[in-house]
């Protein structure tokens, strides 16, 4: 197959995921998928290997061949069927990331399988929008084992409403859940079309040589690192139950035909909040090596990449954690210092491409009531890199999400945003600067139980080549005109009038600074 041909099949593909996710947006309940695009599609194959995907949530994306991993063998696929579930410890991310898998068939024959992976805003537990301080799973929300939602076309409607009724705001989570079904269906019928149009024979001849052209592709990068084992250590700057510091390890081992990341050397899962599952591993692995790809040139993101790439975890640690730890801020927090390790690893087998490191959190709030809840993430400072400066005020790393207007947000919920600036001079000093964070500021306007889960608050977004480190964090209440600084991660509650003010990190700077001096690594 000629060169021309496979970069149509591979954007034909992708436009089928790149459409479930415009229906998704368009067609769904809450702020959450509506506004900040806090959702994920892609397409497998019958053997569930990834096939494609859209532009989507990194931390969504790069954990769904470990979903397909484990739910391909669990269920006796038919025409019709869709399956659910959001459960951490059968390859999902944290409970408030559902994911819907439908398999396509074609003249009778199963050829592939769709996923949406949608955030909700609510998926029951203990504190409104399922984002807080825990300490066990079920404390963060009620956890789908792998189960049918349709079985052969026919919805189970007692099993969705048993779902539901244990959330807050069921009409919502109910609206959300139909969008991603008319996600599905949209891409089932542009599946069939391609099927319909070019034939099995010449769809799956180009799905394969596309896989082959991105493995290719990785080998190429492979041969332009150096070779070596490279270790490198950062750190959480805890689970919000103990202050003590947590470091996260990597051994990265790099040869001329495959990368071996090593995360077994790390500390055994904690009480708080901040355990990763393996999938969320093996997402942040992968998202580095598809960004490194990236500075090849435009490439298929597809099984292709993952041939030559081992991720080793150890059960029970950490970042690969196992029932009952709490895993609400493994995905969001966790990953980001996970890539913020393998990018510092990286470095020396890289030296000239490897940025510093970006703010490293998602600076998560979520607040609500027994019938509302509301959950957004706020973005920060982005490392420089050889040759230019960080971006400001810019989600970065495994996180992708939109902005949510202020206008949609106070039109919705009892709040309002009195500030949204750019925190200048956040970013850490080099002879290419890092990136400033952001300042928001919420008025709650009537009592609400508010969540945050925050780092580099007590470590510092690293500089490298001399660059200095990015400006840590700040979280603070304010009431009755006293200021107080919270904890980085923290569950209270506010009264009408208090005012939560939230201070993102800068990215670390790159390279020694004019005036002499540099801090970093």
């Amino acid at each position: 197959m000629k060169a021309f041909e496979l970069e149509i099949f591979n954007k034909l593909l992708s436009s089928v995921a790149e459409e479930m996710g415009v229906v998704l947006r368009r067609s769904s309940f809450s702020p959450n998928i509506r506004e900040r695009a806090d959702f994920s599609c892609a397409i497998f194959d019958e053997r569930g290997e990834l096939v494609s995907q859209a532009s989507h949530i990194p931390v969504h994306l790069g954990a769904m061949p470990e979903t397909m991993k484990v739910l391909l063998p669990l269920f006796e696929w038919k025409e019709g069927d869709v399956v659910i579930t959001n459960d951490p410890f059968h390859g999902g991310t944290h409970l408030p990331d559902i994911t819907l898998v439908k398999p396509v068939f074609y003249k009778k024959e199963l050829l592939f399988f769709l996923l949406v992976r949608a955030h909700h805003s609510d998926v029951g537990g203990k504190i409104p929008g399922s984002m807080g301080l825990s300490e066990t799973i079920e404390e963060e929300g009620v956890r789908i084992l792998p189960a049918y939602l349709y079985r052969e076309g026919k919805l189970k409607e007692e099993f969705l409403k048993g779902l539901i009724q244990q959330m807050r705001n069921p009409s919502e989570r109910e609206g959300d859940l139909k969008a991603m079904i008319s996600s599905l269906e949209r891409g089932e019928k542009r599946i069939l079309e391609l099927l319909s149009r070019y034939g099995k024979k010449i769809l799956f001849s180009a799905i394969e040589e596309l896989k082959n052209y991105t493995e290719r592709a990785f080998l190429e990068l492979l041969k332009r690192m150096k070779k070596g084992v490279f270790i490198f250590t950062d750190y959480l700057d805890g689970d919000g139950l103990e202050e003590k510091l947590i470091p996260i390890k990597v051994k990265v081992e790099i040869t001329s035909e495959r990368v071996v990341c090593d995360f077994s050397d790390n500390p055994q899962q904690v009480r708080g909040p901040v355990n990763a599952p393996r999938a969320v591993t093996v997402s942040s692995v992968y998202y580095v090596f598809i960004s490194l790809l990236n500075t090849l040139g435009e490439f298929p993101i597809n099984h292709g990449l993952f041939r030559n790439i081992e991720v080793i975890t150890k059960p029970g640690t950490i970042l690969s954690a196992e029932y009952p730890a709490a895993v609400s801020g493994g995905n969001v927090e966790t990953s980001q210092r996970i890539v913020d390790v393998l990018l510092g690893a990286l470095h020396k087998a890289l030296p000239n491409l490897i940025p510093a490191a970006s703010c490293g959190t998602m600076n998560n709030i979520s607040f609500g009531n027994s019938q509302i809840a509301y959950y957004e993430t706020i973005g920060g400072g982005m490392g420089a890199r050889p040759g230019k400066d960080g971006l400001s005020a810019v989600h970065t790393h495994m996180t992708n999400t939109m902005n949510t207007p202020i206008e949609a947000l106070e039109n919705i919920y009892p709040v309002r945003i009195e500030r949204y600036a750019i925190r200048r001079s956040s970013g850490g000093e080099g002879k290419y600067r890092g990136g400033d964070g952001i300042i928001r500021e919420y008025l709650f306007l009537e009592p609400l139980t508010v969540s945050l889960l925050t780092e580099r608050r007590r470590t510092a977004p690293y500089g490298l080549r001399g660059g200095f480190d990015g400006k840590p964090g700040k979280n603070y209440l304010i009431r009755n005109g006293k200021r107080e600084e919270l904890s980085d991660k923290c569950t209270f509650e506010v009264k009408e009038g208090d005012r939560v003010i939230i201070e993102t990190p800068g990215g670390g700077g790159f390279g020694k600074p004019d005036f002499g001096g540099g801090g970093g690594n």
